[in-house]
């Protein structure tokens, strides 16, 4: 069975987790806290975000498509809602794989506890973002 994946979700999905980190990165939100956390000097000279800018939009659009063909596997074995269904396979995604490996790394790399709760976090926000965009835009078809 190949899912059905609304690619138009994908891609809002995918700007979406851009916006979602722009604001949570900004100095007045959590940007501020994470640059001293993660020892990112935020004022070095000639720093350019271009290349980390493009990686996080080439990876969230990975991430939202896994996202919406896994949410609809979900759909189609849970039945019932599009939205929860996506809804809960981002938690459930997010709390096996990312959070879990997000905890195991930053554990061995003695990263503050503090940063690894921030990251993790700003994960969360970003695949909810995402589920309820691909959960209230599914699939022609599906529902």
């Amino acid at each position: 069975m190949v899912p059905e994946i609304n690619y138009w979700a994908v891609l809002l999905a995918t700007a979406s987790s851009m916006l979602v980190g722009a604001i949570w990165y900004t100095p007045k939100v959590f940007g501020t806290r994470w640059a001293k956390l993660a020892n990112v000097d935020m004022d070095r000279p000639g720093a350019s975000a271009v290349v980390p800018i493009v990686v996080t939009l080439i990876v969230s659009f990975i991430t939202a498509w896994v996202l919406a063909g896994a949410s609809s596997i979900a759909w189609h074995f849970y039945a019932g809602s599009y939205l929860w269904a996506a809804l809960l396979t981002a938690v459930i995604l997010w709390a096996g794989f990312t959070a879990a490996r997000f905890i195991t790394h930053d554990a061995f790399e003695g990263r503050p506890t503090s940063l690894t709760v921030l990251n993790i976090a700003h994960e969360l926000v970003t695949l909810v973002v995402m589920a309820l965009i691909i959960g209230v835009w599914p699939p022609a078809g599906t529902v």
